[in-house]
């Protein structure tokens, strides 16, 4: 405990820093992930390829290679700072597995909605984004999360260029204070508390969206008002 109270505010900072880039990170990893979902469902074989080979390098290289690289090996062409190498690199890497999620999702999506739309005078990519889109992404919300989740505990790693995110505070704090056991505890609650907070609103979210069972609240509601009238009389 006396853990945790002396180190509550150096904590709360990383814990902030820690959100910010994974929220960075997801944002552009989602936004290279839609890129290459298209490319993967173009006819153009080479936009084909070249989003295999994104996600096969990607998806086959480690995350820590991947920002060392970013933040090291590209210093002499552009240097980035640690956030910034951090959060490419985290965006990028999550944007491989993203890319595949949103392919799935938008090719679950019954291929007449789209034939249906464009008989009716939309072209493809309004029919893809009014149509197709809205319904993929909300098929896609759960796995989404889930990659949110991992993409917050993968930027721990970021702690090793220099940052201090939650675990690169919690590195120095054990190194000073010498109880390591207790400190890493204190991160590993710190990261449950994130990822138990980010379910819950990822289930919040999938429940608002959730079309059919709020007809079926509302359903429940109904009945459940017209019994207590019924009853009443």
């Amino acid at each position: 405990m006396h853990i945790f109270l002396n180190t509550f505010h150096v904590f709360l900072v990383a814990t902030l820093l820690t959100l910010k880039l994974t929220i960075v990170s997801t944002i552009l990893g989602s936004g290279i992930g839609l890129i290459f979902a298209f490319f993967r469902l173009s006819r153009i074989k080479a936009l084909n390829y070249i989003a295999n080979l994104y996600i096969t390098v990607i998806r086959g290289t480690p995350l820590i290679v991947q920002i060392a690289i970013l933040y090291f090996g590209l210093s002499s062409i552009i240097t980035f700072s640690q956030f910034w190498a951090g959060a490419l690199a985290l965006g990028v890497h999550s944007g491989a597995y993203i890319a595949e999620i949103f392919r799935g999702s938008i090719q679950s999506i019954d291929k007449g909605q789209l034939e249906a739309a464009r008989s009716l005078g939309m072209s493809q990519p309004l029919a893809m984004r009014r149509i197709v889109l809205p319904q993929a992404f909300k098929m896609a919300i759960p796995a989404l999360g889930n990659q949110f989740i991992i993409g917050l505990k993968d930027s721990s790693l970021v702690a090793y260029v220099g940052m201090q995110d939650l675990w690169g505070a919690g590195l120095s704090e054990a190194a000073s204070n010498f109880e390591q056991m207790n400190t890493y505890i204190v991160v590993g609650l710190y990261y449950l508390a994130l990822v138990l907070i980010i379910t819950f609103g990822v289930k919040k979210l999938e429940d608002s969206l959730d079309v059919s069972r709020g007809k079926k609240r509302k359903l429940r509601k109904n009945k459940s008002n017209a019994s207590l009238e019924s009853i009443k009389l």
